[in-house]
């Protein structure tokens, strides 16, 4: 996956401009991340699954774009990048999960009985 978009040109949006309801939320951070961590309701497709796994984005309501994020904001971009290559109407989270947490924005995690965290 490479970034072919500047990132002047990307679309992105800053965590507390984004809805508390109906957003859709693509994760592309690694299995550890998701589990340690995630906004409830966000889908997980690591990045580096992306292209062999983009079909299962067609399950998701297609009457607003696709929020993309990642731990920090940098694989978010180049998955928005390529998303929106690809025809998608993408848009990078920046900040990240770090962002959310700071934002104060749910998360949960798969680990019972441990608090979820961004790693």
């Amino acid at each position: 996956m490479v970034n072919v978009v500047s990132p002047a040109e990307l679309p992105t949006a800053e965590v507390r401009d984004l809805p508390q309801d109906g957003l859709v939320l693509l994760d592309v951070r690694e299995d550890d991340e998701w589990a340690a961590g995630h906004a409830p309701g966000a889908v997980h497709i690591p990045m580096g699954e992306l292209p062999a796994r983009v079909g299962e984005l067609t399950d998701l309501p297609d009457d607003q774009p696709i929020h993309v994020i990642c731990r920090s904001g940098g694989r978010s971009a180049r998955a928005t990048a390529w998303l929106n290559q690809s025809g998608w109407d993408a848009v990078n989270v920046a900040g990240g999960m770090g962002a959310w947490h700071r934002e104060g924005r749910p998360m949960v995690g798969e680990h019972p009985g441990i608090d979820p965290e961004v790693i």
